[in-house]
This record gives structure tokens, sequence and C-alpha cells, in this order.
């Protein structure tokens, strides 16, 4: 590892389909704890067990569950993961600023403290065509995960979930504190696999992500251990 190397701002993402899986993996790291992602196929298979098992081994987590409800059901389901002492949750920004609102009160614990909570914007599997076409929303890609950011940060939430490639500009509407977290990142010798909006790590950074989620190109190396340090060498940089 290069000295004083930051190992906070990749995420790995781990979507495996059992407990089993996730812990014949994680050995691969030794002392390490990187931040994890446990989405919607891990905890709907292992269930918040797994997250308070994570927790207790010293992970950092960002619970990818992607909330999206009437205000008031999105407000319970916060209050609960609230309790599961994560660093990171998210929704969806379509869900309104009601949602996003009634998101971060059912999200603030008793003594004020909560975990990050971020919007997510547009799917990087998603492209402009299916967009327009299908969910039909008009306009360009980056104005219109700007202005869903910008309904993230009136609303009080912290930041978004984005491509890379709209990293600058929600920055440029909401400002360099506004946290952008980056899915759809590979090396420049990965394939792409089902996403359509990615870069590599060192792109992302140019182009203003916070964190980067890694998923495949970690998870399926041959080792990865070094995959892991090869994205954390290519995204800080020169930090």
């Amino acid at each position: 590892m290069m000295k004083n190397q930051k190992t906070d701002n990749v995420i790995i993402a781990c979507d495996f389909s059992s407990a089993e899986s996730l812990f014949g993996f994680l050995p691969a790291f030794g002392e390490l704890r990187p931040y994890l992602k446990i989405g919607m196929e891990l905890f709907y298979a292992e269930g918040p067990e797994i997250v308070r098992k994570l927790k207790s081994m010293g992970f950092p987590i960002f619970l990818d569950l992607k909330l999206h409800d009437i205000p008031n059901t999105v407000k319970k389901a916060m209050s609960v993961l609230s309790h599961l002492d994560v660093d990171m949750c998210n929704l969806h920004a379509a869900g309104t600023g009601a949602m996003m609102r009634a998101a971060i009160e059912g999200l603030t614990r008793e003594d004020g403290t909560r975990p990050i909570l971020l919007a997510v914007t547009q799917l990087t599997s998603t492209s402009q065509e299916t967009m327009n076409r299908e969910l039909l929303i008009d306009g360009e890609m980056p104005d219109v995960v700007s202005r869903y950011a910008l309904n993230a940060k009136e609303a009080g939430l912290d930041g978004v979930v984005c491509s890379p490639l709209e990293a600058a500009v929600v920055k440029r509407s909401c400002g360099e504190k506004f946290v952008t977290v980056t899915p759809g990142v590979r090396f420049a010798d990965s394939s792409v696999n089902d996403q359509v909006r990615v870069t590599t790590p060192a792109r992302a950074r140019e182009l203003g992500s916070d964190y980067i989620v890694v998923g495949r190109p970690i998870t399926a190396a041959e080792n990865p251990y070094e995959a892991y340090m090869r994205c954390l060498e290519e995204f800080n940089g020169s930090r």
C-alpha cells in the first residue's frame, strides 16, 4: 500500500448471493477493512444480521437498498435501518422531496446522528434513449441528473449516487461539499458488463467523484486484493 493511501473512498460492491460467498471473499484483504456495499441480493438473502456481523468486524457499510415508496413508509423503513449503524444508505430521488425529507426524519437517531443519506439520480444502466423513451423523462441526461441532485440537496440529503460522467455537473450545481458516489467504474482493460455510463477510476477522480463503487473488477478478479489496491492507486492518484 502507498504511504498514507486513502482506503475509505473505494467501495467494494459485494453483490454475492449468500453470506458463505461473501465470507469466502473477504479473507483476501487480511487485516484491511475496506468499505463494503451491501445491496438487495445479499440483504434479501441474509437479512439485517449480515450488516450487524460486518459492522462487528469493523467494516464500513454502504447499505444500497434504493428505497422508493410513499413518504410514511420510507420514514418507517429508515427508522429501522438507522439502528443497523450503517455508514451510508440511499433512496431514489424520483420519490420526491416529501419522501426524501421523511427519510431524513426517520433515519435521524435520538442523539441527532444519522448515516450519510444519498439519492439515486439515474442508474448507470440507463441510457439517454431509455430515459427519454421508456421513463418518459425529457431532457439531456446531465440536466436531469443535475435537477434530481438539486432536489436532493434542497430536501437536506448529503449527496447523490450518479454516473462519474455526471459528477462534475452535480458539483457545479450543488457545490463541492455535496457528496458524489459513483458506480459504473471499470478499469480501462475491463468489460463494462450491463453498465452503460462508465469510466475508469482515474477519470472518475478527475470528474469529481468523492467515492467510487467497484464490483466485478474486484470481486471477480483472480487476485481481489491486487485489484482493490489498483483501484485505490488509480482513483486517489496524487491526492
